[in-house]
């Protein structure tokens, strides 16, 4: 006599993952830091350099202020992408967060002169690209949980 076991698929199961404040706030914060505290609220201080790394063809490569903080916020957008992938219950709220940034992201950027910088925009858009990727990705998923037949 031989028994059937069912197991759930993998991307049946969920699992409760521990809360994570959306990442991509670091790099805002930092932002709102230096901007106003040491840059005196404007914009062109991103410009200015960090380091120089020598290349093997003879010319330095110049990393800026904002290059350094762009770096930070790609991390940020790609640990947010793989956090995305969590079907837990958290996941809602942590995308509500992560539409909450977005829009306070938004708001600086048309009010504030200190966030009038490409820097910022891009860093915007890392923004609203975790908002559509999270939502994307939990619509997918919750797709493939839903077993018809």
């Amino acid at each position: 006599m031989t028994e059937t076991v069912y197991m759930p698929t993998p991307h049946a199961t969920r699992r409760n993952g521990t809360f994570i404040p959306p990442l991509l706030v670091v790099p805002f914060v930092l932002y709102n830091i230096v901007a106003f505290l040491f840059f005196g609220g404007s914009p062109a201080g991103w410009s200015n350099g960090l380091f120089t790394i020598p290349m093997v063809s003879g010319t330095p490569w110049a990393i800026t202020a904002g290059d350094f903080l762009l770096v930070i916020g790609i991390v940020c957008l790609f640990i947010e992408v793989l956090k995305s992938t969590n079907a837990g219950r958290s996941s809602i709220v942590e995308h509500m967060l992560s539409m909450v940034l977005f829009v306070a992201f938004l708001i600086e950027f048309l009010l504030a002169g200190a966030a009038s910088s490409s820097v910022f925009f891009l860093l915007m858009v890392m923004a609203l690209i975790d908002v559509v990727a999270g939502f994307t990705v939990s619509i997918t998923s919750a797709g493939r949980d839903v077993t018809m037949g």
